[in-house]
């Protein structure tokens, strides 16, 4: 099987994953050792590369780095050969990409599971850090309230799917325009989601929520579109006074980097209620998981 969206893993497979990021490395039998894992980056990373990396070696395997423009995709080589070519190489390939339809391309041609690590469509690993995060908070997501403020992305996408799988209740406060499709919301209804609710405003989108989550609001690839967007999603910055009408053992959390008093106030993600250190350190460990369960391990 593949992981290129959190769906791939169907809300058994989260539980499992989540499950196997809280095992002791120790009792995961390297099912990884001896063997390759290809991490191919065409957009730059950080958390994405670390926690990758070292999850690999922990899991008993090598990971290979490689840039994007090393192998070309659709430029030096068409991306079919090159996931035919890497299939060869390793027990994985993992890619981080502009166009969601190069994983998918990758997935219909290789011989071993891919992993989406990045997508301008999701962001499946990031789902599994933020529902580990919350779930080592909460206990369980079934029934507390899941909010997302600003941008309806990638990585709001992913949250929502394994949220939905979670048995959260999940609200969206976006503006017009770069708000959550209607197809999408039944999608998170059907996927188990206690209720789905989307407003524009955000003070209602975050009232007495459990948890509360932003992105930026210029990511990789919009940046002529900053002096646009930075009007647009003024009124939804996470502020203390916003973090206020959540419930009031709440938490704050962002996939980071972070633009401090744009998307967030500083006394919110360096205060108390922010979980975005531990959510940070949460990628290590569910890409652990992650990679266990898509080697079998269970």
């Amino acid at each position: 099987m593949n992981l290129l969206n959190i769906t791939d893993l169907g809300p058994d497979g989260v539980l499992k994953v989540l499950k196997l990021s809280r095992r002791p490395i120790k009792k995961l039998a390297k099912p990884l050792k001896g063997q390759g894992v290809a991490l191919i980056f065409e957009k730059p990373s950080n958390r994405t590369r670390h926690s990758v990396e070292v999850a690999v070696v922990q899991l008993g395997g090598h990971p290979v780095y490689t840039r994007g423009e090393e192998v070309g995709f659709d430029v030096r080589e068409p991306v079919e050969d090159i996931g035919r070519i890497m299939a060869g190489y390793h027990a994985i390939i993992a890619a981080r990409v502009f166009k969601h339809s190069v994983c998918d391309r990758l997935a219909a041609v290789s011989s071993v599971p891919v992993i989406n690590m990045l997508s301008d469509h999701s962001h499946p690993l990031q789902g599994l850090a933020d529902a580990l995060t919350m779930v080592d908070e909460f206990g369980s997501l079934d029934d507390r309230t899941v909010a997302w403020v600003g941008d309806y992305n990638n990585v709001a996408r992913s949250l929502g799917e394994v949220c939905a799988y979670l048995g959260a209740h999940l609200r969206f406060g976006c503006p017009a325009g770069y708000d959550v499709p209607a197809d999408e919301l039944a999608r998170f209804e059907a996927l188990g989601a206690k209720s789905v609710v989307q407003t524009s405003d955000p003070k209602a989108a975050v009232d007495g929520a459990h948890a509360v989550h932003t992105d930026t609001w210029v990511s990789m690839g919009q940046e002529a579109e900053k002096a646009e967007r930075l009007q647009i999603f003024g009124a939804y910055g996470v502020t203390t006074e916003l973090m206020a009408r959540a419930d009031s053992e709440a938490i704050f959390m962002h996939c980071l980097p972070a633009y401090r008093g744009y998307e967030v106030a500083v006394d919110v993600i360096d205060g108390a209620a922010s979980r975005v250190i531990e959510q940070g350190h949460n990628r290590l460990h569910s890409a652990r998981g992650a990679l266990a369960y898509l080697m079998g391990v269970r």
